[in-house]
C-alpha cells in the first residue's frame, strides 16, 4: 500500500480521482435499508469526509481514519461547514488499534489498494476486530474484469480473489459487478459492491 507522504503529495497536487463530493450511492442505500441495525460506523480511508459526514447526518456516531494529515483537514472543514460532529483519526488501519466496535466498516477503494495476499489477511484481520460480532463489512473494490490498456484507474481485483481474502471471517452477503460514472474519467469505470457479514 502507499505510503503517508505518497497520500499527502496526492492531495497537495490535487490529484484525487476517486474524490467526487458526493456521499456513495450503495452506502446510501444500505443506510436507508438498515436504518435499526447500524449505528456505530466506522469509515476506513476517509478521505475529504463527503461520507463520513453525510452518516453524520443521518444520526449516526461516525468515526472516520485516514493515513493523510492533508485528507483529514479537509475532511475536519467539512464536518465544520456541514456542522456535524464526527471523530477523525489520523492512523493506518493496517496497524492500528481498535477504537471501539463497530456495527458497519466502510471502505471506498481502500481494500483493493491491498495488492499481496499477506496484506489482504492483515486488512481482513483488521475488519475482525473493529466489528461487532455479526457485524458488516462494505468495500467499493476495483473490479479486475474491466482491463484498461492505459494502465489507469483504480486498484483491480477479481472476484476469487475477493472470496479468497476474506473467508472465512466474513460471509458474503453481495457482490455486485457495477459501472461507476466519473466526472475526471473519460469513460465509467467497473467497480465490485460487495457486502459482508463477520461470521
Amino acid at each position: 500500500m502507499r505510503e503517508k507522504h505518497d497520500w499527502d503529495k496526492r492531495y497537495d497536487e490535487d490529484d484525487m480521482p476517486w474524490d467526487t463530493g458526493m456521499p456513495e450511492i450503495t452506502l446510501i442505500n444500505l443506510i436507508a435499508q438498515w436504518p435499526q441495525g447500524i449505528k456505530r460506523v466506522l469509515e476506513i480511508g476517509c478521505g475529504t469526509g463527503s461520507n463520513a459526514v453525510w452518516l453524520a447526518e443521518q444520526g449516526l456516531e461516525v468515526t472516520a481514519m485516514d493515513i493523510s494529515d492533508k485528507a483529514l483537514a479537509l475532511a475536519e472543514k467539512r464536518c465544520a461547514e456541514h456542522a456535524v460532529q464526527c471523530r477523525l483519526i489520523r492512523t493506518d488501519f493496517l496497524t492500528c488499534t481498535p477504537a471501539g466496535q463497530y456495527d458497519l466498516l466502510f471502505d471506498r477503494g481502500c481494500f483493493h489498494c491491498t495488492e499481496e495476499e499477506a496484506t489482504q489477511r492483515d486488512f481482513v484481520q483488521q475488519a475482525t476486530v473493529h466489528l461487532k460480532p455479526g457485524g458488516f463489512w462494505l468495500s467499493l473494490i476495483g473490479n479486475k474484469d474491466q482491463v484498461s490498456p492505459e494502465g489507469k484507474g483504480p486498484p483491480r481485483l477479481s472476484a476469487s480473489e475477493i472470496c479468497t481474502a476474506v473467508e472465512p471471517a466474513f460471509e458474503i452477503l453481495s457482490l455486485q459487478s457495477i459501472l461507476k460514472p466519473s466526472p475526471k474519467q473519460p469513460r465509467p469505470l467497473r467497480f465490485w459492491h460487495c457486502l459482508m457479514r463477520m461470521r
